[in-house]
């Protein structure tokens, strides 16, 4: 069996090292990614066709066909050499493509390019209180004004709300329709008189998630995505998305490679953690999940490919993504012992504290965009064809 890439990728990948070389000291470090170090590197990725590769031109990106080894090698690099990726957010991982699949042309125009440029930061207008699991039964509703919907109503668990210029969010414009039917999915500025934005602060200590009110917010009906009172297909082909994104196994592979990094500098009596079979023999099983992740990856985008839907394989990539990723998190913990429940500032703190950070941010990822729970319904349901979960009275 012969695995080797061949002579044209091997050039390829000689010329992603050649990038990586070069510019990689220009990568924003933390949390610059949004900041203009983080802006400034996404536009020579773009430039370069590392982000934003297969968007077409005219909406501002790199404008490749799609290939899969490309992808894969531009993945691998990255991750070995230590240099973030291109910038992965609710507009550039979920909305674009959204847009891209459901968008009219005068929306891709006018916001694809400035959000894969990080110019525009977008949050999601989803969830409810009591509209969490069951989103379909939200009550945050658009009555009409001439041309204008006034958007009344709370959203709760807005990442990035207190950061974000615009929101999508899904708003009811049919309230007699079914609960599934009656839905429209809107973009609109976060800077609209009548939002109020409260942040949320999570057991992190920070506050990336926020409640959002709207009082007679004044959106244009033009600003709809598909068509109105159909928004729950626009907003699935937004979830479906958003799945990809919190299971991304070059994030779990970045953090395979610093697991491993530590589990050959941190000692034990004496003795580096990566030479003890017993951490050993967990670090290896962890590492084979990871590469299971990446090539389950690749399996998704040769079907994407071919036009095939994704089916049961699409189904679990959000559930296994965040749980690995949580795992990998949690071996940091138990390796650092003593030093793994620290917290804040301290000296001792490895990696600046992100493993800390990690466990318990994923763990929150869990539950966000799906509990572990409703996934596992999904994938038995429409996945696996199993009966639905039976309804109680009314």
């Amino acid at each position: 069996m012969d695995l080797a890439y061949g002579p044209k990728y091997e050039a390829f990948r000689d010329e992603v090292r050649a990038f990586l070389a070069a510019h990689k000291d220009q990568a924003p470090r933390g949390g610059e990614q949004t900041m203009a170090g983080g802006r400034a590197w996404q536009k020579l990725l773009i430039e370069h066709g590392y982000a934003a590769r297969t968007i077409p031109r005219a909406y501002g990106g790199y404008g490749a066909e799609p290939d899969i080894l490309e992808s894969r090698i531009i993945a691998e690099e990255f991750v070995a050499a230590g240099a973030p990726m291109g910038m992965a957010n609710q507009g550039i991982s979920m909305l674009v493509p959204t847009l891209l699949e459901l968008g009219t042309e005068e929306q891709r125009k006018q916001w694809i390019g400035p959000t894969i440029r990080g110019e525009v930061i977008w949050c999601q207008g989803y969830s409810e209180p009591g509209s969490g699991s069951d989103l379909a039964s939200l009550k945050t509703r658009a009555s009409e004004d001439g041309d204008d919907f006034l958007i009344n109503g709370q959203k709760i668990w807005t990442s990035t709300a207190h950061l974000a210029d615009m929101i999508f969010c899904l708003v009811r414009t049919e309230p007699d329709a079914p609960k599934h039917q009656g839905i429209s999915y809107l973009l609109f500025s976060m800077k609209t008189p009548g939002i109020e934005v409260r942040p949320l602060v999570t057991m992190t200590g920070a506050a990336e998630f926020n409640e959002v009110f709207f009082t007679d917010v004044r959106v244009p009906k033009s600003q709809i995505v598909g068509e109105r009172g159909q928004g729950w297909q626009v907003a699935n082909a937004t979830l479906k998305h958003e799945r990809g994104m919190l299971g991304d196994p070059n994030q779990a592979g970045s953090r395979l490679k610093a697991l491993i990094e530590l589990a050959r500098t941190e000692t034990v009596g004496g003795e580096r953690l990566i030479d003890n079979p017993v951490w050993r023999d967990r670090l290896l099983k962890l590492q084979a999940r990871v590469y299971a992740m990446e090539f389950h990856g690749l399996r998704l985008l040769t079907g994407r490919l071919k036009g095939e839907a994704p089916g049961l394989p699409g189904l679990i990539v959000k559930l296994m993504g965040c749980e690995l990723n949580h795992q990998l998190a949690a071996f940091a913990i138990d390796a650092l012992g003593e030093l793994g429940v620290l917290y804040g500032e301290s000296p001792h703190l490895r990696n600046h504290g992100n493993w800390q950070r990690n466990y318990m941010f994923d763990l929150g990822l869990i539950i966000g965009g799906g509990t572990a729970q409703i996934q596992k319904n999904i994938i038995s349901e429409r996945g696996l064809g199993m009966p639905r979960e039976p309804k109680p009275a009314s």
